[in-house]
């Protein structure tokens, strides 16, 4: 009867304990965690690790944001069960949540090496990646391609990088043996098209941006590439349609601003009414960015310069200049503008800076030397 007695307790505990876990499970899953977390801190036992509700408590950690308690109890988990691989990748993604990316990559690469799971590489390329190591994270992010090379994200992750990289041969070549299986797919079609545009080949990457346009990709990057495709291929009505259209998903970009402009003034739309707006909505956006605020300035100037408005050409170019000083073109056309006025003095001064910062025998050199000649005729001339 004693023994009887026993047995029913036991069994009558590990029914309640049971149904404790259960619900506990259950709580996590509709992310009631601190409740959770109460019902399984009352099958505690200090003396002896239930592995099953350290787990359980482990994943409630985890899910908390709680990731130093997590780690804990999965390091511990481990250690009880060294053949669990789902403990040691809980352990790495715990530790990846932590910032403790070392110790991550270290765990997850003992994970890779028992057993080759894609999101295992993946991850250890997001650690690298997050360490700053970006030929590490791309090692990896190329063997979880080659272990599915179908996987969209795994794709898009390495196909980016190598984007980066400017290795844009070997992006192409992984994006388009994608779009074999899915050719319409939103994700790496435009990564393709784009690599396509950066190496050059602007007939491809138009080819790929119309196909996304045409299935129904109305997005801000396809609009902005498609048409600078277009420009670059001197399809200038094309291009415009297209950077309007981007401009209408995002009104923020000085750059797209900019393009608009230079877009406009290649199809020799009238300065005043359709180029200088857009130059001055680049302007009134700008944050201050050298290169950007160069090529902006650059806009304004060689557009009063073909109108020989000079004053105002010189004005922006000194600007073009002051952004950029290794645009040493900017100095010669000013001093040209001042010749242009007939400010001889001052164009002296400009051609001899310019002379200044170009090697010596070079052409600029010797046709700026020329134009120096002539100056100092006419001032010469001046002081009769």
């Amino acid at each position: 009867m004693v023994q009887a007695g026993v047995f029913a307790q036991s069994q009558e505990e590990a029914d309640v304990r049971r149904e404790t876990i259960a619900k506990a499970r259950y709580l996590r899953s509709i992310y009631k965690t601190e409740s959770a977390l109460n019902l399984l801190a009352s099958l505690i036992d200090e003396d002896e690790f239930d592995e099953e509700v350290g787990v359980e408590l482990a994943e409630c950690y985890y899910q908390n944001g709680d990731y130093m308690a997590a780690t804990g109890l999965y390091m511990t988990l481990v250690t009880k069960a060294p053949e669990n691989t789902l403990y040691r990748v809980r352990l790495m993604q715990s530790l990846a949540r932590m910032k403790a990316y070392d110790n991550s990559i270290r765990i997850g690469k003992f994970i890779f090496r028992q057993d080759s799971i894609p999101v295992i590489a993946i991850s250890i390329g997001d650690s690298y990646k997050q360490l700053d190591m970006p030929d590490s994270a791309l090692v990896y992010y190329k063997k979880a391609v080659a272990l599915n090379p179908y996987k969209e994200s795994f794709v898009s992750k390495a196909a980016n990088m190598l984007l980066a990289n400017k290795e844009y041969d070997e992006a192409i070549s992984m994006t388009e043996h994608f779009l074999e299986n899915d050719p319409d797919n939103d994700v790496i079609a435009p990564i393709c098209g784009l690599a396509y545009y950066r190496k050059g080949d602007y007939g491809k990457a138009i080819e790929i941006f119309q196909k996304q346009e045409d299935g129904g990709n109305d997005t801000y990057s396809i609009h902005f590439y498609l048409g600078h495709a277009y420009w670059r291929t001197k399809t200038i009505y094309k291009a415009e349609k297209e950077l309007l259209a981007a401009w209408q998903i995002d009104s923020t970009d000085a750059n797209l601003a900019c393009s608009i402009a230079g877009v406009k003034s290649d199809g020799f739309a009238v300065f005043e009414a359709e180029v200088k707006p857009w130059l001055d909505k680049a302007l009134e956006m700008m944050q201050p960015n050298a290169e950007t605020m160069a090529r902006i300035h650059q806009g304004y100037a060689l557009e009063y310069f073909k109108r020989h408005d000079f004053d105002n050409a010189i004005v922006h170019y000194k600007e073009t200049y002051r952004y950029d000083p290794n645009f040493r073109a900017a100095v010669s056309t000013i001093g040209y503008c001042y010749e242009q006025k007939k400010d001889y003095k001052r164009a002296l001064e400009w051609y001899e800076k310019y002379l200044t910062l170009v090697p010596q025998g070079s052409k600029g050199y010797e046709q700026i030397t020329e134009s120096i000649n002539y100056v100092k005729r006419e001032l010469f001339m001046e002081e009769k």
